[in-house]
C-alpha cells in the first residue's frame, strides 16, 4: 500500500487507524493483537491499516512518526487522536466511543 493509497482511505472510510510498527520491536508485536481485538469488537467500521515504519519511510515521515509503535487514528478524514510506545487500551476505547457512535448511528 502506498501514501496515496492510505489517504484515500482516510478520506473515504468512517475512522481508521494507522498502526506504525516494526520487525524487530517487541512493545510492537504485544500491543498490535490488543489494538486488533479493540478494532473488532468495539468499532468494527473503522478500518486498520498497519505499517512497518522501516519498510515505509516515506509513509512513516509523511505522517510524522519517529518512534514505534505509533497509532493514529483519523475521524472523518482529520486526525482524532495520536498514541505512542504505551498505549491504554481501555483509555482509548473510551475516547474512541462517542464520536464512533455518533458518526455510525
Amino acid at each position: 500500500m502506498n501514501l496515496e493509497e492510505i489517504q484515500n482511505i482516510i478520506r473515504e472510510e468512517i475512522g481508521v487507524v494507522l498502526y506504525f510498527s516494526g520487525e524487530d520491536c517487541s512493545v510492537c508485536h504485544s500491543l498490535r493483537p490488543k489494538i486488533k481485538d479493540m478494532c473488532d469488537k468495539e468499532f468494527p467500521q473503522i478500518k486498520q491499516i498497519y505499517i512497518d515504519a522501516k519498510e515505509n519511510v516515506e509513509i512513516s515521515s509523511h505522517f510524522q512518526v519517529f518512534s514505534i509503535p505509533t497509532i493514529i487514528i483519523f475521524m472523518d478524514g482529520r486526525e482524532f487522536r495520536r498514541e505512542g510506545r504505551l498505549v491504554s487500551i481501555h483509555q482509548l476505547t473510551n475516547e474512541l466511543k462517542r464520536p464512533y457512535d455518533m458518526m455510525t448511528s
